[in-house]
């Protein structure tokens, strides 16, 4: 079944984080779609802060990971927008990440041709004038 929302703002991107997170207490794979700047890494700090963490949430596009350990569950947010080739995914363990027991979040998927498996979760957020149009499937 697919969703579509309206996203005003930055709060409202925040609060979907949040309400995703309730549906993901003990890992998964989530993959964001999206244009620079559309407001995949807002959401990713809504759906981290829901889960517990209290710090910064940065956006990994050098680093291509970055591991949040939370009380109950590891997260690894992944931004796979400077990926050159899928096979650097094999490189840096990627399947030692995709874990049952964590939830990843990857920014990008589409670089990563096919070494990911199928998401349990795919969010498509699109400009929208001011604001911006979801797609959750």
């Amino acid at each position: 079944m697919t969703e579509y929302l309206q996203i005003d703002n930055e709060a409202a991107m925040l609060t979907l984080g949040a309400t995703l997170a309730v549906r993901f207490p003990h890992g998964g794979l989530i993959t964001l779609h999206g244009d620079l700047g559309a407001g995949k890494t807002t959401l990713v700090r809504g759906l981290l802060r829901a889960l517990g963490h209290e710090g910064i949430v940065k956006s990994p596009t050098y680093t291509l990971v970055e591991p949040y350990s939370l009380a109950d569950l590891s997260v690894y947010h992944f931004d796979l927008y400077r990926l050159t080739d899928p096979e650097e995914l094999e490189y840096m363990g990627i399947r030692d990440y995709l874990r049952p027991d964590a939830l990843c979040l990857v920014e990008w998927p589409e670089q990563a041709g096919n070494s990911l498996p199928k998401a349990d979760l795919q969010v498509f957020i699109h400009h929208a004038g001011d604001s911006r149009r979801v797609e959750i499937k």
